[in-house]
């Protein structure tokens, strides 16, 4: 029959043990401060995506227009021949 001082040593062990566990596993997570270093990096990143995106975006709508109004003056991409 297991005593009293059987179980505080069984949970001493299993504590231990747990202990060890967790160590193992939170030593490949990064610090706070190389978790928010890399984070400020990525999203000075997504600034700049988004700040070229939105000159894309606007170079794009720019040519649009102009293709709009080259294919008013030549009809089915065809260009009129004059015949002399």
């Amino acid at each position: 029959m297991l005593t009293k001082k059987d179980f505080i040593a069984i949970e001493e062990i299993v504590d231990r043990k747990l202990e060890e566990k967790f160590e193992e596993k939170l030593a490949f997570l990064p610090t706070k401060d190389e978790f928010y270093t890399v984070m400020d990096k990525v999203m000075g990143e997504l600034q700049a995506i988004r700040e070229s995106n939105e000159m894309l975006n606007s170079r794009m709508g720019d040519h649009e227009d102009r293709i709009c109004k080259l294919e008013d003056i030549h009809p089915q991409n065809s260009h009129q021949i004059a015949v002399v």
